[in-house]
């Protein structure tokens, strides 16, 4: 393993990498350094397991481009919807244990919600989006998004947008609080407690839903994207129609966007875009899935589990939500190639096809790729366009599959 150092001049300042690196991987820290050269990165992290193994660790930059306060080891941004990783995983977990049936009705958990137009949503359904509820049609009230009483109440009395099992889209914010209720009702703990205990603490994992007071020192400030033509079809829908999916999704969120970086927010449990990690968190809590279900000698779970969380779901060449070709297993987003779309509408994820991860608004992501047993985290502070994988996540991601002898097949997955 090689430690490593090193200070870039930037367009925006100096600024240090360092971490350490197995010699294999190389291309990764070659890459991770030249996103900050030529690709606007500001402050980010990066990590890859293998066999369990950390082999890649690195961070760099600054976390706070104001302030230019240093991005250290401990630097967690907010990650957006790659915290539906860690969501599904907790559901899938539960679910080895025997203690969560993802094919039984909600109603055997839920009752208040698996009525009525609800009355046949399955479990699966909240992890798959295809629950029929990817926005809240009604004005979500101020604050809803912190208190969790409140929000599962509005999912309860939520009118769906299609009957649930017979369409897909993509459950922006609601996927969290639904499955987030389920785990609540099978273990007694709210779905931040739960990582916390299984994963983040047994694992040494820097991987939260709801931070504490002496975690806050450690949030890098987000950059949004400055928007170039054209826009995705997703935001000319926003712009478009106030009351379609696409509007209610981005807005309707009880001012959430606004306040996201707020105490308020960040010592909130939104478990479908508000978890904050490192790369180093976003890798290891998918290295247990890398490795058939198991790390250092305790199962997480068994390998039909496995299969489900790999397995494509649903896919549709017109996510309802997304407005794009979408892949999902149960709980995660699959390999996807839409380099080919219309300008706007390209974002992808170029992994190999037995992967699955959950990327999130902005470029992070995290991934297992159980047929080379490696996982993968990514994280920043600059935010990309799109919802996928921009240049920096991918040249970083395609380079950890090159370091392992594979190659990237015609139809966009990485292949040994």
């Amino acid at each position: 393993m090689k430690d490593y150092y090193q200070e870039l001049e930037t367009p925006d300042g100096l600024i240090s990498v360092q971490g350490y690196y197995d010699s294999r991987f190389e291309r990764v820290m070659e890459e991770f350094s030249q996103n900050f050269y030529s690709r606007g990165e500001v402050g980010a992290g990066v990590s890859v397991t293998l066999d369990g193994e950390t082999v890649v660790d690195l961070w760099g930059g600054v976390a706070d481009a104001k302030s230019r306060k240093l991005w250290v080891k401990e630097t967690m941004p907010v990650v957006w919807s790659s915290t539906k990783g860690a969501t599904s995983i907790c559901l899938h977990t539960l679910a080895s244990r025997g203690l969560l049936d993802l094919d039984a009705p909600v109603s055997e958990y839920w009752p208040e919600y698996g009525v009525g137009s609800k009355a046949a949503t399955t479990v699966k359904m909240f992890l798959n989006h295809t629950a029929g509820l990817p926005a809240i049609k009604e004005p979500v009230p101020a604050d809803a998004y912190y208190n969790w009483t409140l929000i599962t109440k509005i999912l309860e009395d939520a009118e769906l947008w299609w009957e649930p099992g017979t369409d897909q889209g993509y459950h922006g914010l609601t996927k969290g609080f639904l499955c987030g209720e389920i785990l609540r009702r099978v273990t007694g703990q709210t779905i931040g407690e739960f990582l916390r205990s299984e994963f983040a603490g047994p694992l040494g994992l820097e991987f939260y839903m709801g931070l504490e007071e002496h975690q806050m020192d450690n949030v890098a400030t987000m950059i949004f994207p400055e928007q170039t033509e054209p826009a995705a079809d997703f935001f000319l829908s926003v712009e478009a129609n106030p009351e379609g999916i696409q509007a209610k999704l981005f807005n309707n969120d009880g001012g959430h966007m606004e306040r996201f970086q707020t105490p308020i927010a960040l010592k909130s449990e939104i478990p479908a875009a508000g978890g904050l990690a490192t790369a180093r968190g976003l890798a290891g809590i998918y290295a247990p899935f890398a490795c058939g279900g198991e790390l250092n000698g305790t199962r997480f779970v068994d390998q039909d589990q496995l299969r489900r969380m790999s397995n494509v779901s649903t896919a549709s060449e017109l996510d309802k939500a997304l407005l794009v070709p979408m892949r999902f297993s149960e709980g995660f987003t699959k390999a996807m190639d839409n380099r080919s779309g219309k300008p706007g509408n390209q974002d992808s994820i170029l992994m190999s096809e037995e992967a699955f991860g959950c990327p999130g608004f902005g470029g992070s992501i995290g991934l297992a790729d159980p047929g080379s047993r490696m996982s993968f985290g990514y994280c920043m502070n600059a935010m990309g366009e799109g919802t996928a994988l921009n240049v920096r996540g991918q040249s970083l991601l395609d380079s950890t599959y090159r370091s392992l002898g594979y190659h990237l097949n015609q139809s966009g997955k990485w292949s040994a």
